[in-house]
């Protein structure tokens, strides 16, 4: 966790990097992708975008498929290291709702389906940090009916 912001974010330039030399135009916003949550231990997060059409990877870049569902969402305007408060706060909402997230327990952590946060505001647009959009994006577990 303490060097998320010395990792992650230059897996976002990496990403564009190879679109770019592959001739493929992102769709979307960059965003990351939260897989296992150890907070004490380790993370593992995938940086991404999205494309308009299927892509091969290689053997450093990855296609994938963001999964379908239900997903509860939050918009943060502020600074990234408020992100830990927004994130909070949806979990919190979450419990008080009484949702449950796409998630599990695993030997490496919290294994999540989709927990996503979507960085909406370019940094070349808008240096202001404290203006900046982040969307999270937490995908709620599919809910089993007993009828």
């Amino acid at each position: 966790m303490t060097e998320l912001g010395d990792v992650v974010p230059p897996l976002n330039a990496e990403v564009f990097g190879w679109l770019a030399q592959h001739g493929v135009t992102p769709a979307g916003p960059p965003f990351w992708k939260y897989n296992v949550i150890d907070m004490a231990r380790q993370l593992e997060i995938e940086a991404g975008v999205e494309v308009e059409q299927p892509i091969t990877g290689d053997d450093r870049v990855t296609a994938g498929v963001l999964p379908a569902g239900i997903y509860a969402t939050l918009l943060h305007v502020g600074h990234p290291d408020a992100l830990i408060d927004a994130t909070k706060d949806l979990l919190q909402w979450g419990a008080k709702e009484g949702i449950t997230w796409d998630k599990s327990d695993s030997a490496e952590g919290e294994r999540w389906a989709a927990r996503l946060e979507f960085y909406l505001t370019n940094p070349d647009d808008e240096p202001d940090m404290a203006k900046w959009e982040t969307e999270l994006a937490f995908r709620v577990a599919d809910q089993t009916s007993t009828d």
